[in-house]
């Protein structure tokens, strides 16, 4: 959790903080050691911008969230829009 703090810029308590606002989960070790992924370590990083711009930490998490799930939303429908075929305008009768 050290490595982690340091490679995010934060604290070890404000990742604890962002697991008990359910932001990330990390994986234990069988040592019992916290393990973030990539994918996380970013996503504690753009909460960390959040709070310190002033935004409660409540907010930022809620903020996060949602940011990704409108890039997956828009992933996803990026993803059909190509998947349909396309349709031929119908003429005027």
């Amino acid at each position: 959790m050290g490595r982690a703090a340091e490679m995010t810029g934060t604290t070890p308590g404000f990742l604890r903080a962002l697991g008990e606002h359910r932001l990330i989960t990390p994986l234990r070790s069988d040592g019992g050691h916290r393990r973030y992924s990539r994918y996380q370590l970013r996503i504690a990083m753009r909460a960390r911008d959040l709070v310190d711009q002033g935004t409660p930490i409540e907010a930022a998490c809620r903020i996060v969230i949602l940011e990704d799930q409108l890039e997956e939303a828009l992933r996803l429908n990026e993803q059909l829009r190509r998947s349909r075929p396309t349709q031929e305008p119908m003429a005027d009768n």
